[in-house]
């Protein structure tokens, strides 16, 4: 996957603490100075001997300061998000303003490490990238695109996009009120398995928008290569419920599907991506939402 220009968004904002040039302050966090002068309360130790041991520590979580490799990953990770970004800023920018005549307000990116707070509440790197729509903003811990590859098996810059282009297309449905209407028909659901079905029509929804903003970007500024669409659709197949769920459990509940089953998610991807059109996305997957 290569760019035709090196444009950036302006809306990320980058919050991780290990140090990384444009983040955080690396050292010790607020919650670990508390943790420290507990120890020092509860042991006697002096408090200052205990900060000391903490110079190769970020953060609360204690992890080792990155290698330079590591930060030269990491910068190139958070320069493709940010690349990423702004062609999902072009795509959509153009649809709301000629296919459905309204303007588009874009949502920021964070940048964190370990932890974050949102108006969705705190959450840890092992929640996964998400879209809050109380701030309208996309959250994402980089070490995530190392689970991507090694964990899911869906490894490659475009398999990485296509993360960021999903959760994007979430905030699209919070500016057309979809994300709100199926919000409320959840709460009006008559069972959880109900309630689940138009969560998985949300993110099948998404996963279309996704698809669309890789064909519009593709005539925009994105070169793709050889095995970008199947880096794609490898990461739509590979956090498909049914496959998640096989692996972790041995066994499938296509009741408790929230996101779609990983046939549902490449068909949706596919779909977008074939047509770059916003209306092939109101299909009949999503009856409890549009």
């Amino acid at each position: 996957m290569k760019w035709r220009t090196d444009a950036r968004s302006a809306n990320v904002e980058d919050r991780r603490s290990s140090g990384i040039p444009g983040g955080a302050a690396g050292g010790i966090g607020g919650l670990g100075l508390i943790i420290v002068l507990a120890i020092a309360l509860l042991t006697g130790m002096d408090p200052g001997a205990l900060l000391q041991n903490t110079d190769g520590m970020t953060g609360p979580t204690g992890q080792s300061a990155l290698t330079e490799e590591e930060l030269r990953e990491q910068e190139e990770l958070a320069t493709l998000s940010s690349q990423v970004l702004a062609s999902t800023e072009t795509t959509w920018s153009q649809i709301f303003r000629e296919d459905l005549r309204q303007t588009y307000a874009p949502p920021k990116l964070v940048l964190y490490s370990g932890l974050v707070d949102s108006a969705c509440g705190r959450a840890s790197a092992s929640t996964g990238p998400f879209y809050c729509p109380g701030d309208q903003k996309v959250y994402l811990d980089l070490d995530f695109f190392q689970d991507l590859s090694t964990r899911y098996g869906a490894p490659g810059d475009f398999a990485q996009a296509y993360v960021i282009s999903h959760e994007v297309g979430h905030h699209v449905q919070t500016l057309l009120g979809t994300l709100q209407y199926a919000q409320t028909a959840q709460q009006r659901a008559a069972s959880q398995a109900e309630a689940n079905q138009i969560s998985v029509a949300l993110e099948l929804q998404a996963d279309c928008y996704a698809g669309v903003w890789a064909n519009r970007a593709t005539e925009q500024n994105l070169i793709l290569e050889r095995g970008d669409i199947e880096e794609g659709l490898n990461a739509a197949s590979s956090v498909g419920d049914d496959r998640l769920q096989q692996q972790a459990q041995g066994y499938v509940v296509p009741d408790s599907f929230t996101h779609g089953s990983s046939a549902q998610r490449v068909s949706a991807f596919q779909r977008g991506l074939q047509s770059g059109e916003i209306g092939v996305c109101d299909c009949a997957e999503l009856p409890a939402v549009v």
